[in-house]
């Protein structure tokens, strides 16, 4: 049973058991995006490339939303489950799905309607636009599958089906995979078989999250007749509120960086900026799938009022995070080149630049995974605003000055270590924030 999952002992062993399957879970996400990325570079052009990463600020803003009501609701329902208040978990669930199916074709609605002028406020010029105009229309018409499919992912992990969260999102990867050889390279449909490719993968966590929650005889966590609960969304909003900062601050860092390349470098620029960001997915994915898998445990025992695990889950975690930060930047810096060959000719401006930076910004990974936790954390216990504090300095205010600074200085390296620096930053303010909250912690 779920509970007895949750309320297992505490141990460095038991802890990644059950985030493993969300660490390879989001490694696998983060393997299949780069491999989209590659068919776009290699088989369509990497004007098509830069011009993803044009939309990409829209989609990260519908992802931001999701990502808002997965984690601040599954913190809420954890503790409920925590509190044996199961039927209200079970209602609340619903209530929160609802909503978010609604929200989400209004998003989709919006988004469509005001394509044209959102792209080039965006940075698109008269090169990128026609494939970034393409790119976004089939991407945006698979948005309500893709917000309510986050959602389900998360909550998969708060039910204790963790190899259900992995299941979906493999198989989701693998028929992207495919369809982007059959529609791009067999069907030569371009940027637009790339988008139709992504927008069906992300169906498969829907259609796997529907078939599951509505079991309603077989499963802890499933649909009921959703009640109001107003006072529960606010929680859930406000609990969640860090992750969406997450997401919308990378949106906006993304356009600034977009500008920032463009300006430096032009369409070389935007091309290897995405390189970078494509291999900081996939190394980031790791601290992001402890942090995200581990949070229920987290909620379940602050339910329980359980100081002494939590006390636990956080020694133990930031041995974890300490071995994954140092194996992340040596993966980052040694393995540079063969990353970016994959996407770019090593003869090419585009090529030299990427490395480079790539390189540069590795530094981040030392870092980051501290960062990541530590927001993660004060979300699983019910402290939103503590969290949005945490993720709002590091990948927003921070993030925003380095890139600025750094840029106007010291031209394209800058731009690189404008990351790491806002990273050094950001731990900072973490530390400070848990010596605040809970002084009490201990690292050894």
């Amino acid at each position: 049973m779920p509970i007895t999952q949750l309320n297992q002992t505490i141990t460095k062993k038991n802890l990644l058991s059950y985030a493993l399957p969300t660490i390879i879970g989001l490694l696998f996400t983060s393997a299949y995006t780069i491999i989209d990325g590659m068919f776009v570079a290699n088989f369509i052009h990497t004007h098509a490339l830069a011009a993803i990463n044009i939309v990409f600020p829209l989609i990260m803003f519908v992802v931001a939303i999701a990502m808002m009501m997965a984690t601040g609701g599954s913190a809420v329902i954890a503790r409920k489950l925590g509190e044996n208040a199961l039927s209200e978990a079970r209602s609340i669930f619903s209530f929160l799905v609802m909503i978010l199916s609604l929200f989400s074709l209004l998003l989709c609605a919006i988004n469509l309607g005001f394509l044209e002028p959102l792209l080039h406020l965006l940075g698109a010029n008269a090169v990128i636009y026609p494939y970034a105009h393409t790119y976004a229309i089939w991407t945006f018409l698979s948005v309500p599958f893709a917000m309510i499919g986050v959602f389900f992912q998360i909550l998969f992990i708060t039910a204790g089906k963790t190899k259900l969260a992995l299941i979906s999102t493999v198989i989701g990867g693998v028929i992207n995979i495919i369809l982007d050889y059959v529609l791009i390279v067999l069907f030569d449909l371009g940027i637009s078989g790339a988008a139709i490719a992504t927008g069906l993968g992300y169906c498969v966590p829907f259609i796997v999250g529907l078939h599951y929650f509505g079991q309603t005889r077989s499963t802890q966590l499933h649909f009921i007749k959703p009640k109001w609960h107003w006072r529960e969304l606010w929680e859930t909003c406000a609990n969640g509120a860090s992750e969406m900062v997450v997401n919308l601050s990378q949106a906006v860092v993304t356009i600034l960086l977009n500008i920032t390349m463009m300006r430096l470098a032009g369409e070389v620029g935007i091309a290897a900026i995405t390189i970078i960001l494509y291999g900081q997915t996939f190394l980031t994915a790791a601290f992001m799938g402890y942090a995200t898998g581990i949070a229920p445990i987290v909620s379940f025992n602050f339910g329980k009022k359980n100081q002494k695990r939590i006390a636990q889950i956080f020694r133990f975690s930031h041995h974890v995070i300490f071995f994954t930060a140092l194996v992340a930047a040596s993966f980052g810096m040694i393995f540079a080149e063969p990353l970016v060959r994959l996407f770019s000719e090593p003869t090419s401006e585009i090529f030299a630049l990427s490395v480079t930076g790539f390189r540069y910004s590795a530094l981040a990974f030392l870092f980051m995974g501290f960062n990541i936790f530590g927001s993660a954390f004060f979300t699983a216990l019910s402290n939103g605003k503590t969290s949005a504090f945490i993720a709002l300095m590091r990948t927003f205010i921070f993030q925003v000055m380095m890139i600025v600074l750094c840029a106007t200085f010291f031209g394209l390296n800058g731009v690189f270590f404008a990351l790491p620096l806002a990273e050094a930053a950001g731990l900072l303010v973490t530390y400070a924030c848990f010596k605040k909250h809970h002084p009490t912690l201990r690292l050894i």
